[in-house]
This record gives C-alpha cells, structure tokens and sequence, in this order.
C-alpha cells in the first residue's frame, strides 16, 4: 500500500516548526509531549528520514524536514478551504483585526484572501499598528484579535503562538556604517518593542547611539539600511540580500509572534476560524 501523508501529522509537524518547542506546540494542539513525538515519528516514517534536529533549548529543520514543510504548506490550506467551503456559506460576522506594519502585507496577500472567499458573510476590518498599541486596543474592545511581537515564552491567557522569531542587527552590505560613533539607527516609532530592545541593549553596553530615521514603515526603515545610513533590528527571516547580519553587537533576546484575542471574543466562531487560519499559514 502507498504512504499516505495524514493531515494530523503534517498539522503537528508545522505546528512545531512554528512555535519551535515541542511542549509548547504540545500545550497549543492540546496534546501531551509525547503524543506531538509519536505524530513526528510516525510522519518521519512516512517521508523516509528524520525532520526535525533537536536539544534541551530549540529544534531546527533538517533538509527532509525543510522540503516537507515546503511542500505540504499548500496541502494543508487546501485541506482547510475544503472544509470551509461546505459550510462557509452559513457563518456570518464581523471581526476587528490588528497587525503591525512588518506583517501586514503577508496576512494581507496570504491569509485574508483565502479566509474571507471561504467565509464570504464575515466582514473583516484591519487596523494597523505598533505591538503594544494593537494589544492595549485587544485589552480595551477595539479589536477582537491581533498579531503582536512579545518576548519569548511570555505566554499569557488568549494567547496562541504563530511562530517564534530571532530578531538580529543588521547593516549595509557595502560600507562601515556599523562602525561609527555614535552609532546611527533606523528605528519604528515610539511603542515598537524593538526599538526598546535596540536603545536598551546599547545602553547597557555603553555604546553611543543616534536617530536617523523613525517611520511607522517597515520598508523605509529597510531602504534606510540598504542605502547605507542606518542599522537596524529585524526579524531573521526578513533580512534582504542588501543588508549583512552584523556581529559583535549587543545580544537581543528570541521573540515570539503571537495573536492575542479579547475576553469577549472567545466563544466567537469567526474569530476562532480566523485564529486558526492565521495559525496554519502564518511566515515572516
């Protein structure tokens, strides 16, 4: 008999590559530690070889791994609009979805197209804006659910990891900037918890530092970087061929990508949808 590729088993398979932990990818599927090892070895068994190279502190893809994340992300949206569409018709609603400036275009050309032609009667509303603000916003009612950076193992009530993220320093591929004193930055504006980790770490090294350009923009703190004028704190997965990961500079802490969703949101069934949406196909 021909393997077969067990939609349970991929959706634990990318759910630990995702959150990064496989007690905390446990604690979200609802599952103990050793059923979410039993999925993977059985899937293991299906692709031929070992996916996953793990320790005490992360995992890591191995090359097998990384092709079958690759190729079943697909599958499993696939699988999930199927369902969808045999009764996307019924569920109406209206959810207010928060989403900083840096993730905004993925959720936007990703996520929200697929969500809302298989459930074309919830009305979706997006707002976007720093983390701390778009939380303050979930705590206070104005939104019902958002996307927010944290640090790592932070995990509070409403709250569901998309993935985990290394933010890093980066520079210029072509000059010295990263050497000048004071040091020049390009950072978001105030409330951005990235620019805090920047101004913290520097002042905790004793490294002068300076403003070059604040901007609500994710892209033109990247052009700042990639011109030469600035360096800047990003996601790992963000960085361009433009721009070089710098080393030597002061250490920042793992972050995790979260949604956290309002108390008054919990038993909504399209709010549910949406989280689990955001869930199976969220990427930086």
């Amino acid at each position: 008999m021909s393997a077969i590729l067990d939609i349970d088993l991929l959706r634990t398979f990318h759910a630990v590559v995702r959150i990064g932990k496989f007690s905390a990818a446990a604690e979200h599927l609802h599952k103990s530690p050793a059923a979410v090892s039993v999925h993977i070895q059985r899937l293991e068994g299906v692709a031929g070889g070992r996916l996953l190279n793990r320790d005490n502190q992360s995992i890591s893809l191995t090359e097998l791994g990384r092709r079958l994340l690759i190729s079943t992300a697909a599958l499993l949206r696939t699988h999930d609009q199927a369902l969808a569409d045999l009764h996307g018709a019924d569920l109406a609603g209206r959810i207010t979805l928060g989403v900083p400036d840096e993730y905004v275009t993925h959720v936007i050309r990703e996520i929200l197209p697929t969500f809302t032609s298989a459930w074309p009667n919830v009305v979706l509303e997006l707002k976007t804006g720093p983390s701390p603000v778009l939380r303050e916003w979930v705590q206070r009612g104005k939104l019902q659910a958002a996307v927010v950076t944290q640090l790592k193992d932070d995990i509070g009530p409403d709250t569901q990891v998309l993935m985990s993220t290394t933010p890093v320093w980066v520079g210029p591929m072509s000059t010295t900037v990263a050497l000048e004193d004071p040091l020049p930055l390009a950072v978001h504006t105030v409330q951005c918890c990235y620019r805090e980790a920047m101004t913290e770490s520097l002042k905790v090294s004793g490294r002068r530092s300076r403003i070059v350009l604040e901007s609500h923009s994710s892209q033109a703190i990247k052009a700042c970087v990639e011109a030469g004028l600035a360096v800047s704190l990003i996601d790992r997965g963000k960085v361009t061929k433009r721009m070089q990961i710098l080393e030597g500079m002061p250490v920042i802490p793992d972050y995790d990508i979260v949604l956290v969703r309002s108390a008054a949101s919990r038993g909504d069934e399209a709010v549910g949808l949406l989280a689990r949406a955001m869930q199976s196909s969220f990427r930086l």
